[in-house]
């Protein structure tokens, strides 16, 4: 089975946020089951070129081949200096502003994706399935859709409804979207056509699929959702183990593991000090690390600061987002250093060394397709607080008489998305904290949950094989077309 992965960011190459994660992660493990994978992804800067046919008043597209860092995923770079090759993020300018030319960049995407797909370029290789995700390649469903003969089956997954790359119809008329079911409330979506012309839609967790196919949370396509019937199914995003893994990871003080603990605390004794904080074992360490917004309850955080002030405790927030959840968070700290610290911005080692560091972490959201800061947070033992939405409410198990009793606890869950309830979460889990014994049995308990890319990417074969009729597997080296590192 040959898999074309399409994304708009995979780490380490390119990183806004947990997509980048699943775009590396997933990957390598359908590789470890025999898939012949590779990800397609744009890029700012070239260094190896092969030149494109010109596309969409683009004149300096290219295809950039070469490998991850660190493993034989192979990946196409797409680029264009004109496009991509601009100061700020792949999304926003540096002030946050989205470009006002995104439309063009991930139409322009899309087209190459497909014609890569398609055999349309150099390049000699095609794959059985085109994996697309969210809306940035939105539009390669769609155009996939419409080609007759012999085509590459499409998946697409949704990786959060919020985001939906609605865009004016103008400067897309090579597509002729006019002619599609695209329109949304007077604008093209890329996310609609993903959703609707997909052969088969996945999004990262089974309860955010069931809760999209409401009104509260579709985002207004859940009726296109519900159209697709059991062609929707959600899978459950994992972690890469060997990256997020307490016994060998490069960038904290000490490594532990379930086994031996006591690295755990030198890692927290290393955070206090980095920070600046009073190296006080005792007192509860506590984590925030996730976009700034509303989604994340990142203003409630703000709201719950004053009651944050007075308990004993420590807190670390890093991330980045709403200019003004940031600037309320830098002044608070700034009047309370002792026992605040805010990180603007995301910095993956101070990631990893707060995961170790901290006892508990604060992972709330109005909404959460998956996420992934509370996975790595269970594989730490750190014990996480979250709200019961989407892949929180998959993922983490409340602590209450119950649980703890048959140990199947690993965290602190609150259903409403407030303050007082926020407040309640973090009272009982500092409660716990001061009883050494149960803690370290939910830590435990937090530490021997897998959350491997294996069940899931198991779980995505299984829907290569539906839409191909071909198996998904097969003999390892034995790839068809795969290109092997070359030595030095």
């Amino acid at each position: 089975m040959r898999v074309l992965f399409a994304t708009s960011e995979a780490y380490p190459l390119a990183k806004t946020g947990g997509l980048a994660d699943v775009s590396r992660a997933l990957p390598a493990a359908l590789q470890r089951h025999g898939v012949d994978v590779r990800v397609i992804l744009q890029l700012r800067e070239a260094r190896v070129t092969a030149r494109l046919n010109p596309a969409l008043g683009v004149e300096d597209g290219l295809v950039v081949s070469g490998f991850f860092p660190d493993c034989d995923i192979q990946a196409y770079l797409v680029s264009s200096a004109g496009l991509f090759g601009r100061d700020g993020g792949l999304y926003q300018d540096a002030n946050g502003q989205d470009w006002p030319d995104n439309a063009h960049r991930f139409a322009f995407f899309s087209k190459i994706v497909t014609d890569i797909a398609l055999g349309r370029t150099d390049i000699n290789w095609a794959p059985d399935v085109v994996h697309a995700n969210d809306w940035h390649t939105g539009l390669v469903p769609l155009l996939l859709s419409q080609e007759e003969g012999t085509r590459p089956h499409s998946i697409f997954t949704t990786h959060n409804m919020a985001f939906q790359g609605n865009f004016a119809a103008e400067g897309l008329s090579e597509f002729a979207l006019d002619k599609y079911d695209v329109e949304f409330y007077g604008r093209v979506s890329f996310l609609k056509a993903g959703l609707a012309y997909a052969d088969r839609v996945t999004t990262v967790s089974p309860t955010y699929a069931k809760e999209i196919l409401t009104a509260e949370y579709g985002c207004g396509l859940e009726g296109v959702l519900q159209q697709r019937g059991s062609d929707f199914t959600g899978i459950l995003n994992g972690i890469e183990e060997q990256l997020w893994n307490p016994a060998t990871d490069p960038w904290i003080e000490a490594n532990y593991n379930a086994a031996n603990y006591s690295g755990k605390r030198l890692c927290k004794q290393a955070l206090q000090g980095d920070l600046s904080f009073p190296i006080l074992a005792d007192t509860p360490l506590v984590g925030f690390v996730s976009r700034l917004t509303e989604q994340k309850m990142a203003d409630t955080l703000v709201e719950i600061l004053p009651w944050v002030a007075e308990q004993n405790l420590q807190l670390v927030v890093v991330g980045e987002g709403d200019r003004t959840i940031e600037a309320q968070l830098q002044n608070f700290a700034q009047k309370h250093p002792d026992k605040i610290s805010v990180t603007i911005g995301y910095d993956e080692q101070l990631a990893h060394k707060l995961q170790a560091g901290a006892d508990i972490l604060l992972s709330p959201a109005r909404f959460e397709p998956c996420g992934l800061t509370q996975l790595y947070a269970l594989r730490y033992g750190t014990l996480p607080v979250v709200r019961r939405t989407g892949g929180l409410a998959d993922t983490v198990v409340d602590a209450n008489n119950h649980t703890i009793s048959d140990r199947t606890a690993s965290g602190f869950v609150f259903d409403n998305p407030d303050a007082p309830s926020m407040i309640d979460a973090l009272l009982r889990a500092l409660t716990l904290y001061r009883d050494h014994l149960h803690w370290r049995i939910l830590q435990l308990q937090a530490m021997t949950r897998s959350f491997s890319w294996d069940k899931s990417a198991a779980a995505y074969m299984a829907l290569y094989e539906e839409v191909t009729g071909k198996p998904s597997h097969q003999a390892a080296g034995n790839q068809e077309g795969t290109v092997r590192r070359a030595a030095g």
